[in-house]
């Protein structure tokens, strides 16, 4: 047995985190959640000028795919082990220490792109314009995202889930 070795461990919590869950059945495919995801994200916040003024044009940080009948948002799962965070070059993504969501800092993103390889989800896109990523950020400083707020038919659920968070330290 060594004493006094230098060797890193690895400390598992289980952190409480919100996240957002669709209803297929109720989901139809309206995309309002798009438009409120773009709204939300616009420099104006207000719905004529962020689509018809702005430029560069405010992306939605999700996307509805329609496999008919079906309808499903695509969007950020905030990965227990996020894939995208251990891909980033410059350390742009990173894990938001009180509510565990992946957030990026944009002005460390240098448009890489190597996050939307790794992506199992397919979740992050591509901002040409600005030669930045876009993702759902769970609409910080709001106590609901937008996306979920709007939707009229409650086809997308905001629930707490019980999470993994590792964290490996040097002894």
């Amino acid at each position: 047995m060594v004493y006094g070795s230098r060797l890193p461990y690895t400390i598992m919590r289980f952190v409480k985190m919100r996240r957002v869950y669709i209803k297929e059945e109720a989901c139809m495919g309206c995309r309002l959640c798009e438009v409120y995801c773009q709204l939300q994200h616009s420099k104006s916040r207000d719905l004529i000028k962020a689509f018809k003024r702005e430029t560069p044009h405010p992306l939605p940080r999700l996307r509805v795919e329609a496999k008919k009948p079906v309808f499903l948002t695509v969007r950020c799962q905030h990965c227990d082990e996020a894939p995208c965070i251990y891909a980033c070059l410059t350390g742009a993504l990173s894990r938001h220490h009180e509510s565990n969501a992946v957030t990026v800092d944009e002005e460390r993103c240098i448009g890489c792109w190597t996050c939307l390889l790794v992506c199992p989800f397919g979740a992050i896109r591509e901002d040409t314009c600005r030669q930045k990523i876009a993702k759902c950020d769970l609409c910080p400083g709001e106590d609901v995202p937008v996306c979920v707020s709007s939707c009229p038919n409650e086809a997308l659920v905001y629930t707490e889930t019980q999470g993994s968070c590792h964290f490996t330290l040097d002894n």
